[in-house]
């Protein structure tokens, strides 16, 4: 299937993209999402897909595809966080690989060199390679580039050429996706007895009254709950309490904060720096080289928001003045002067309703028009003019309410620019404005301005000096150095007055401890080095230095008690409280007199129009079991058994039951079925064989 003699080297950015989007769709996930970091690992195995042992070094060669991929879309290395969601998606697609690819075996299922040929240069060129290489002129896929590149790829790189060879197994591979897909959704069939029952559930109404009572209604005091309870309601519903790895520590945390002489040489340094700033003669040279902000040299023209630091503390800007320094929000410290201050370009600010009228001619034209100047009447007598936008708006503008922003005479064409520039006040311009787009209804929020700043702006950050950093590490190292068990963790913080912080039920693959991001490392020191009662040496993470014990490792299967205490604690106390509630209403025969037991609490309410298919019950929320038991009732005016939700218990009275009418088929609702299934055949089949294929991960130990 090679066609390295049939494509050429055009750019690394096209081909990306197409690589990048059959990512998506083979494997599926956001490549932006944030995960888990590579560290390195101890083991040469990372998991376990279908039974067959995946190799670290295979793990790391995927990666690297994946790695190329994203430098070919977007120009640019990826971030580590970026990088953690690469290494997440080329585990996504070794597992794809390894459960799809028997299944294409024992079907039969192949993609032919022709067929092959045909996706990148036949009549069926695949849609990712159709998107990339269009006209720039007419927007169209064009053909002539296509050719151009498929004619000397000869004369590609070595890397482009094993690049596009990756890129062809993609193609490959999604077609065979395609075909596996498509043989699945279209063996989907609903038969005629379920789109009777499909035409039942969805027309049989009932007016029922119902009373929800909830589990808050008895306080948590009156039920006792022992631990051997928790444990047998944990063994009769295992299911409900599967884990992964999972591990509790605790720890010290030694924070990274300045000092106050930290914070006086910085005060000192930047006062010298802003008496420097106010005397240069070359602003923008002198914060390029000592401000440690992002942006020292701006210039601001009408509608630009001028840094926060300066307006709020500044009435009047003064060409030539020197302000601050002034404390910021970001731990900083920051002064501003205004370089210049002179009239730029005008700009101006307003919103309108586009009524597009684009390639029209006589009534239909008119018929817009006349459409526009309807909507126009309306505003003048009183309609909201946001509303009306996202309304009648018929651009990109309509979801803002016509907001334009802040332009320039030259943004738009002569007949919209002219109108607005030369508007005298704000406020709805009492006609229609016709353009080559359309009609259009403005409406001015901001006249014309002209008045522009040049800012020099200089910013040192308020941090820990390196003094402070190896006193404060000092600190940490003494705590870990003398602390060898959990014991003496736990004596030797009290000792010195140290906070020790919980982190339980930590996952293998987390990334944070609690509100402290980026401790991976601290997490895979549990997992592979530590015992349970070890003390960890001492951790830096971004603003902190941490001392860690292992409390506890549990191993992947059912849940202890202790991992899940809160969760099984809740619902073994509601189904005691449930009983409790039923016994207490079990001789009252009406709705009203159970309401009265819990009248502070209970909620009597009407629905008149349940459908059989519904699962949340108004005011009350999600509730099938409830739903059911009253179509299962026989007559109006008959009472349900209470009912045990996860919200409360619920009792339900039948008013009157309209059941669905009769019809002459039910060809529409089982085509509405077999299309819902077919729609869903490709996910729940992917979920099955991953489920069959037993995966193992763990990667927990490299990453």
């Amino acid at each position: 299937m090679a066609l390295i003699k049939k494509i050429r080297q055009r750019t690394g950015l096209a081909i990306g993209v197409i690589a990048v989007g059959l990512i998506f769709f083979l494997v599926g996930g956001d490549i932006l999402s944030p995960n888990s970091t590579l560290l390195g690992g101890k083991s040469n195995e990372v998991g376990e897909i279908a039974g067959e042992s995946i190799s670290y070094e295979e793990y790391i060669q995927k990666i690297e595809e994946t790695k190329f991929s994203f430098q070919q879309n977007t120009g640019r290395t990826p971030s580590e966080a970026e990088m953690n969601s690469i290494r997440e998606q080329a585990w996504r697609a070794l597992i794809v690989e390894r459960v799809f690819e028997s299944q294409y075996e024992a079907l039969g299922l192949t993609v032919s060199d022709a067929e092959l040929v045909d996706l990148v240069q036949g009549k069926n060129i695949i849609a990712e390679l159709r998107q990339q290489l269009t006209n720039p002129q007419t927007g169209e896929f064009d053909r002539t580039q296509l050719v151009s590149f498929l004619q000397s790829l000869d004369a590609a790189g070595p890397e482009q050429r094993a690049y596009w060879a990756q890129q062809e197994r993609m193609f490959a591979n999604a077609r065979l996706r395609i075909k596996y897909d498509n043989l699945l959704s279209t063996s989907e069939y609903a038969n005629s007895k379920e789109g009777k029952l499909e035409h039942k559930m969805t027309n049989s109404i009932a007016d029922v009254d119902h009373l929800f009572i909830p589990f808050y209604a008895i306080s948590d005091s009156l039920v006792q709950v022992s631990d051997s309870e928790l444990k047998d309601y944990i063994s009769k519903n295992p299911d409900k309490f599967k884990v992964s790895n999972a591990i509790d520590l605790d720890y010290v945390s030694f924070e990274l904060n300045p000092s106050g002489e930290d914070s006086a040489t910085v005060i000192s340094e930047i006062r010298e720096l802003t008496e420097e700033l106010r005397s240069t003669s070359n602003d923008s040279l002198f914060v390029v080289r000592n401000s440690e902000g992002l942006q020292p040299f701006s210039t601001f023209g009408p509608g630009d928001v001028l840094p926060n630091t300066l307006t709020s503390n500044v009435d009047e800007f003064v060409e030539g003045e020197t302000y601050g320094p002034f404390l910021t929000n970001r731990s900083s410290y920051v002064s501003h002067k205004i370089t210049s201050k002179f009239d730029g370009t005008p700009k101006m600010r307003a919103s309108h309703i586009l009524f597009g009228a684009q390639d029209l001619e006589g009534d239909a034209k008119e018929q817009v028009r006349q459409t526009a100047q309807g909507v126009l009447k309306e505003i003048q007598e009183g309609l909201n003019f946001a509303a009306a936008a996202a309304q009648y708006g018929q651009d990109g503008t309509a979801q803002r309410g016509g907001d334009l922003g802040w332009f320039a005479k030259a943004d738009f064409v002569e007949e919209f620019a002219n109108v607005s520039f030369e508007a005298k006040s704000t406020g709805l311009i009492n006609r229609l404005v016709e353009t080559e787009y359309g009609f259009h209804i403005i409406s001015v929020t901001d006249l014309p301005q002209t008045e522009t700043y040049k800012i020099a702006t200089l910013e040192l950050e308020l941090g820990p000096s390196d003094a402070t950093r190896n006193d404060v590490f000092r600190k940490a190292d003494f705590f870990a150095a003398n602390t060898g068990n959990a014991k003496e963790f736990v004596a030797n913080a009290e000792k010195e007055g140290y906070r020790i912080i919980q982190a339980n039920n930590v996952d293998a693959f987390a990334r944070n401890l609690n509100n402290l991001q980026n401790a991976r490392e601290v997490i895979r020191w549990a997992f592979n080095d530590a015992s349970v009662g070890k003390v960890s040496q001492v951790f830096e993470l971004d603003n902190t230095y941490i001392v860690a014990t292992l409390k506890n490792k549990y191993e992947e299967g059912t849940a202890s008690l202790d991992q899940v205490r809160q969760q099984v604690l809740t619902q073994v106390r509601n189904d005691k409280k449930a009983e409790m509630i039923k016994e207490k209403i079990k001789d009252n025969a009406s709705l009203e007199e159970m309401q009265a037991l819990f009248e502070d609490v209970a909620s009597l309410d009407n629905t008149a129009d349940l459908r059989l298919n519904a699962s949340v019950l108004p005011g009350v929320g999600f509730a099938p079991k409830a739903i059911g038991a009253v179509f299962g009732l026989q007559n109006p005016g008959d009472i349900s058994r209470p009912i045990h939700e996860d919200v409360g218990i619920i009792v339900l009275k039948l008013n009157s039951l309209t059941p669905s009418p009769e019809i002459a088929d039910y060809n529409s609702y089982q085509r509405q079925l077999t299309l819902n299934a077919s729609q869903r055949t490709s996910y729940m089949i992917m979920m099955a064989l991953e489920d069959l294929a037993n995966v193992k991960d763990y990667r927990y130990k490299f990453f």
